[in-house]
């Protein structure tokens, strides 16, 4: 954004120069249409005049006042050109820079609902393994009921004599057989 403000700026100050440039070479056009109006007029003057030498001086002055002028229209034509074409430049980095912030947007945007998208699956899956957790409770305190009631069962007859260790699951299972 900062870029894009600073080039913006720029685009401003060129344009604003090419729009003086312009104005200038408009005025400098007309001050040669003046002068060519005027050396034509005392070129008219000085034919019906007898002195031929000041007429030559005068109009040799004229013609290379009038040649710079030219110089001078042509340097600030020249001028425009380039200022119009880093106006193009920068109205075409402009564009681009925008359309770098655009991608970069939606690509932030995607990278935001795919991170939604993962939270809410980490979510369910914590609620599933508290789920899982608490059957898995609930399965053992079961087993170890009824795995108390099958010792209950199995040694609670007349001949038969508690057990001297822990039994093992194995040793219940033949014990019941």
């Amino acid at each position: 954004p900062g870029a894009i403000c600073s080039l913006q700026r720029q685009l401003e100050i060129q344009g604003s120069q090419l729009r003086r440039t312009a104005a200038e070479k408009e005025m400098l056009q007309k001050q040669l249409r003046e002068r060519e109006k005027q050396l034509q007029a005392m070129s008219s003057k000085f034919c019906s005049l007898r002195e031929e030498r000041k007429h030559e001086e005068m109009l040799v002055a004229m013609e290379e006042e009038n040649c710079s002028l030219q110089q001078l229209v042509t340097e600030q034509e020249h001028q425009l050109a380039e200022q119009k074409q880093l106006l193009s430049e920068l109205q075409g980095r402009v564009s681009q820079l925008q359309a770098e912030v655009l991608a970069n947007q939606r690509h932030l945007q995607k990278q935001k609902q795919a991170q939604e998208v993962l939270q809410s699956q980490a979510e369910t899956l914590q609620h599933r393994e508290l789920q899982a957790r608490v059957a898995l409770a609930q399965v053992t305190s079961r087993f170890d009921r009824f795995r108390s009631r099958i010792l209950q069962a199995t040694f609670s007859t007349a001949d038969s004599k508690a057990p001297q260790a822990e039994l093992s699951d194995e040793d219940v299972l033949e014990a019941m057989q």
